[in-house]
């Protein structure tokens, strides 16, 4: 009989983040997959909890993979971490997922702490629709395509950044899209977490003078809803004619056309008539 992979949500800074549920999983499984080990090591030994460790990365994720689902196969239990939030977002334990489903690996979810969806909370800005984007690419090309790819997307958009990179990213932003409110939060549960609620301008001017320090999620307001073009009084006469060649009245018609465009009657009556004329 085959084991079980149990993907884990360990803390994102503050150690006490951690579930009751998950701390016992870690202490039962047979052994626990992580992206660095010593940073999970740290979390066991804060745990009291001594369990073997196998690295999995997004250099070496192939071959270690196959490695785990062999194991687990074989009748062992894996838990897999990330080295902060839940694993498999943005993250190289997608792979492991995917790989342990299509052999019918049953796989089991034990929810914790995520960056992403922690600073949603506390943005200021609109939850009820969001698209997590992750990184941008190093590559300045894809870089653009993807900004370009969300210009127009009204969802609440979420990007995780690194300190050496964010006045380069929001300058790339500011250059997409425009100015636009966001909030930059940064170092969650920890000492010095801090939620700055500002604007693409602002916030590249600030950081261009107060280098940034810490791990960063921008969480950006997605793009205004691109208003309709007002209907023109020829189109509202056009409207009423053809109102009117489906069994209306043109009086009925021109009432109608008003009451769908904002457009006064008479006019639309009026028209309609010259362009019958016409």
């Amino acid at each position: 009989m085959s084991g079980k992979l149990y993907v884990v949500g360990t803390p994102i800074g503050n150690l006490g983040d951690l579930s009751p549920r998950a701390a016992q999983t870690l202490e039962e499984c047979d052994f626990i997959a992580a992206e660095d080990t010593r940073v999970a090591l740290k979390l066991l030994n804060h745990l009291g909890i001594k369990k073997p460790l196998v690295s999995y990365y997004e250099h070496n994720l192939r071959e270690r993979g196959e490695q785990i689902l062999r194991r687990i196969l074989a009748g062992e239990n894996c838990a897999i971490v990330t080295d902060a939030g839940m694993p498999c977002i943005s993250d190289p334990g997608e792979d492991l997922v995917r790989l342990c489903a299509a052999q019918g690996v049953e796989t089991v979810v034990v929810p914790g702490p995520s960056a992403l969806i922690a600073a949603l909370a506390v943005s200021g800005l609109a939850t009820s629709r969001f698209s997590f984007e992750g990184f941008l690419s190093v590559r300045k090309t894809s870089r653009a395509e993807h900004l370009q790819q969300v210009k127009d997307d009204p969802r609440t958009l979420i990007f995780y950044e690194a300190p050496h990179k964010l006045c380069a990213t929001l300058a790339d932003m500011l250059e997409a899209w425009g100015d636009r409110p966001l909030s930059l939060c940064r170092e969650l549960t920890k000492v010095h977490e801090e939620v700055r609620r500002t604007t693409l301008a602002q916030a590249l001017d600030y950081y261009r003078e107060n280098p940034p320090r810490g791990e960063f999620v921008l969480v950006i307001q997605g793009a205004s809803p691109k208003e309709e073009p007002a209907p023109t009084l020829e189109e509202a006469a056009r409207l009423a004619r053809a109102l009117a060649g489906e069994g209306m009245s043109l009086s009925e018609a021109a009432k109608e056309a008003a009451r769908r465009t904002g457009l006064r009657r008479g006019e639309i009556y009026r028209a309609a008539l010259a362009q019958g004329e016409a």
